[in-house]
């Protein structure tokens, strides 16, 4: 059974992404948005070592917000360097997306 509170819809969007990192050193780095939902995102191509909780910089077409992990791909599987992260900017909306009816991706 799938646990997820709202819909996703597959991207594949460049995004970058910056903050501190597991050491406290910071980094940043382009990405790939590879889902999207109303309040958060999954992530691949992403390198830094981080950790659940840690808050990181999304920045989509000029548009900046910050987002919360809430997930890391193990190492050493399919999923190494993919991330789940939670919109904590609730006045920001870096992209359009009504799961009932596809993505409007960065039209907002």
């Amino acid at each position: 059974m799938d646990r997820r509170r709202e819909q996703r819809v597959l991207v594949e969007l460049p995004v970058q992404i910056w903050g501190m990192d597991a050491n406290a050193r910071p980094f940043t780095q382009m990405a790939s948005l590879r889902t999207i939902s109303g309040r958060g995102a999954t992530l691949q191509g992403v390198s830094a070592q981080l950790k659940p909780g840690d808050v990181v910089d999304l920045q989509y077409q000029g548009t900046k917000a910050q987002f919360r992990i809430v997930w890391l791909g193990r190492p050493g599987t399919e999923l190494q360097g993919e991330i789940g992260v939670e919109n904590l900017s609730q006045d920001v909306c870096l992209w359009d997306v009504d799961p009932l009816r596809g993505a409007n991706a960065g039209q907002g």
